[in-house]
């Protein structure tokens, strides 16, 4: 698949340096980040929901190996959520959040503390967290961090990707009375022994996926640009405030105005933060027009 084949070359280490390094290259990070700052973020989640839109932070960064550095992660969740606050966003934005950012891979319960403490802050300021799901091997301990989570913090949203043959299954046992489930198509190069490899595989289990969901008594959150899937839930016959859509920063921005006015909750995933390459990477893998758009940048530096 297209998306495999970028996702690898991505991660050469001469690629990176390539990207990162190039000042030609940050006009297309800021189609996809809201910047690098809390104050970037915060005047853009200013600016959306002054539009009518809702708003998830996602605090770029993963795959972190360092106590220390998962620790200022989680202080820089607090401190995003304590600014949502003091600006009065808290009630039109929430933050999402990468175990793996949190301290997934090291030893103990860090990352569930760490995200305990975000949860106790989201609290404080009268908002919600969605902990992100990232590749198949952290599906289990995922869902199992967001049930412990939701013992104290119930509203704790989960996600699920369409792309892993599991997910019908998830998305049956998660459909329950306010339980807040995103459902994405996925954007993790994945083993086909676990995960459907052709697009339109995906895009049936996703829909599969969203029946279920939308049948269901929880809280469906429709992570998707696919105008066929937005049609089926938008005439699912549901009301409006017991679900939500969902996109990307920078992403179809016309058609989430158009969801907003016809009176539907309709949350963009705002990510900002110095950390970003790992996140455009995968925004590259997604779509040939996203690659091009980069090549032509730095051609033309």
């Amino acid at each position: 698949m297209f998306s495999t084949s970028v996702l690898a070359v991505s991660r050469r280490p001469p690629v990176r340096r390539l990207v990162t390094g190039a000042p030609a290259a940050r006009r297309v990070v800021d189609r996809f980040v809201a910047g690098d700052t809390l104050d970037a973020a915060l005047a853009t989640t200013a600016d959306l929901t002054a539009a009518g839109l809702l708003v998830t932070l996602d605090h770029l960064g993963e795959d972190t190996t360092d106590a220390a550095r998962a620790a200022a992660i989680r202080d820089a969740y607090v401190a995003a959520l304590d600014g949502l606050a003091a600006h009065g966003l808290a009630d039109r934005a929430e933050v999402s959040v990468k175990l793996s950012a949190l301290g997934a891979a090291l030893p103990g319960t860090l990352a569930l503390d760490n995200a305990a403490a975000i949860c106790a802050a989201a609290d404080r300021a009268g908002t919600t967290v969605t902990v992100d799901m990232e590749d198949h091997t952290t599906v289990d301990t995922t869902l199992e961090t967001v049930a412990k989570l939701r013992a104290e913090h119930p509203w704790v949203g989960a996600v699920v990707q369409a792309a892993l043959r599991r997910t019908e299954g998830d998305c049956a046992d998660l459909a329950r009375e306010g339980s807040r489930v995103r459902l994405v198509k996925g954007a993790y190069a994945e083993p086909s022994s676990v995960a459907y490899t052709a697009r339109a595989e995906v895009d049936a289990s996703y829909e599969r996926c969203l029946r279920i969901l939308l049948a269901g008594p929880g809280h469906p959150m429709v992570a998707t640009h696919d105008p066929r899937l937005i049609a089926l839930a938008e005439g699912a016959g549901r009301d409006p405030a017991t679900f939500e859509f969902q996109m990307l920063y920078g992403i179809r921005v016309p058609e989430q105005h158009r969801l907003a006015a016809a009176g539907h909750r309709m949350r963009v995933y705002v990510p900002y933060g110095a950390d970003w390459y790992g996140y455009f990477a995968r925004r590259l893998a997604e779509r040939p027009a996203n690659l091009g758009f980069l090549l032509r940048a730095l051609l033309t530096r």
